[in-house]
C-alpha cells in the first residue's frame, strides 16, 4: 500500500493544528495513507475539545504575550506548542493501523524511539501512549478517529519552554505554580536537555523518515497537499478562529485544579467551605502515592487552627481513602480548632484521586 509523505515545511500555529483535520475529512477511499511533518513557527496553547478555557488557561496572560489558542476537535490536555518542536502526523485508512488503539501508539512510538537513539538518547515506550528518556516525557502523542480516517500525532522536543507553560496555565495560587514548574522541569525533556545542543532538524526529519519506512516496511512517496486537501484545512480554520468555537466551555472563579505532569504524576488541588473557613489541600501523588501534601484556609477566610502532623504523616502514603482515613482518625485531637470533621477532611484529601480517576476515564 502507497504511503505518501508531505514536508509541510515551517506553518502558522492555527496551520500546525488544521492539517491533520483538513486531511482527516477530505479523505476519501482513494487517498493514500499520508505521513505529514511540519514545524509551528509562532507559539500557541492548544487545549482539547472538552477543556474549559476559563478554567485551563490564563487568558490575560496569553493575551499579553500573545498566545494564541487553538481548540483542537480532539481531547486530552493543554499543551503549549511552538518552533522548538516538529510535528509528526499520521493520517491513515481506516483498518491499516492494529485494531486497538494502544497498538496504535506502540506502531506509531517506534521510529520515533529510534530517531532519537540514533542521535544518543535512549527513549523508550512508555505505556500507553508516550515516549521516555531517562525518566522524562520526551514525545506526546494523540489519536483520534476523525471523519473515516485514523489520526496519530506527535512531535519531537528541541528544546521546551517550561516558563511559558508554566505562566499561561491557570492556578490557585503561587505554591501551586512553583510546584508545577518544578514538576515540568524535573519530567519533560528534549533534544538539547539530553545531547546539551541542537540537532539539525533535516537530518531528524531524514533518519525518522527511514525508521517509518523500516517500521511500516513500505517507502514513502514524497508528495504534495491536494487541492481539496487545502480547502478543507481553511475550512477548519475558519471554524477553529471562531471565539464562540475558543471559548464554548469559558467558566471564571473555579479554583480547583488538577494537572498531569507526566505520567503518574499529577498536582492537584481542592478547596471545601464550612462556617464562614475556606480549607484547601495542595497535593502532588506520584504513582497513587502522597508525595507532597500543603493544606491551608485561603487568606480571607475565618479562624485558626492547626493540623497538627496530618501533612508529615500523610505524605509518602498510598492514596487509598482506608489509609487517609486512619492517618486522620489518628492525628484528629491534636488538630486545634479544626473546621472540619473527619468525614470532611477524608474527602477533601480524596476529592484529588477521585478527580484524577475522571479525568483518566474511569472510577
Amino acid at each position: 500500500m502507497v504511503v505518501r509523505l508531505v514536508d509541510a515545511g515551517s506553518v502558522s500555529g492555527l496551520r500546525s493544528q488544521s492539517i491533520y483535520h483538513g486531511l482527516a475529512y477530505a479523505q476519501t477511499n482513494s487517498t493514500a495513507n499520508t505521513v505529514v511533518l511540519a514545524v509551528p513557527e509562532d507559539p500557541y496553547l492548544c487545549i482539547g475539545y472538552f477543556q474549559d478555557v476559563g478554567k485551563e488557561l490564563n487568558l490575560a496572560y496569553c493575551e499579553r504575550h500573545q498566545l494564541p489558542i487553538v481548540r483542537r476537535e480532539t481531547g486530552g490536555g493543554c499543551v503549549y506548542i511552538d518552533r522548538n518542536q516538529l510535528f509528526v502526523q499520521w493520517i491513515f485508512q481506516a483498518g491499516f493501523l492494529p485494531r486497538k488503539v494502544e497498538q496504535w501508539f506502540r506502531v506509531f512510538n517506534q521510529p520515533l524511539i529510534e530517531t532519537y537513539k540514533f542521535f544518543g538518547i535512549e527513549a523508550y515506550h512508555f505505556s500507553i501512549n508516550d515516549v521516555h528518556a531517562g525518566g522524562k516525557k520526551i514525545v506526546g502523542t494523540g489519536a483520534a478517529t476523525i471523519g473515516e480516517a485514523e489520526v496519530v500525532t506527535g512531535n519531537f522536543i528541541f528544546n521546551f519552554n517550561s516558563e511559558h507553560m508554566t505562566q499561561a496555565l491557570m492556578v490557585p495560587n503561587n505554591m501551586y505554580r512553583e510546584y508545577l514548574s518544578e514538576g515540568l522541569k524535573k519530567y519533560i525533556s528534549s533534544f538539547h536537555h539530553e545531547l546539551g545542543y541542537l540537532p539539525d532538524p533535516a537530518e531528524v526529519k531524514r533518519v525518522y523518515v527511514q525508521n517509518v519506512e523500516k517500521t511500516l516496511g513500505v517507502r514513502l512517496q514524497p508528495d504534495a497537499f491536494t487541492d481539496a486537501e487545502y480547502q478543507a484545512m481553511e475550512q477548519v480554520e475558519r471554524q477553529f478562529e471562531k471565539k464562540e468555537w475558543v471559548e464554548m466551555i469559558h467558566s471564571e472563579g473555579h479554583r480547583e485544579r488538577l494537572v498531569k505532569i507526566h505520567a503518574g504524576v499529577w498536582l492537584g488541588y481542592m478547596e471545601t467551605e464550612k462556617n464562614g473557613h475556606c480549607v484547601s489541600a495542595l497535593i502532588q501523588m506520584i504513582d497513587d502515592r502522597i508525595d507532597r501534601l500543603f493544606i491551608s484556609n485561603r487568606e480571607g477566610t475565618e479562624g485558626c487552627w492547626e493540623t497538627g502532623e496530618l501533612e508529615q504523616k500523610l505524605v509518602g502514603q498510598p492514596m487509598k481513602e482506608e489509609v487517609v482515613r486512619s492517618i486522620v482518625v489518628a492525628e484528629f485531637d491534636a488538630m486545634k480548632q479544626s473546621p472540619l470533621d473527619i468525614d470532611e477532611w477524608v474527602h477533601l484529601i480524596m476529592k484529588i484521586k477521585i478527580s484524577q480517576q475522571k479525568m483518566s476515564g474511569y472510577g
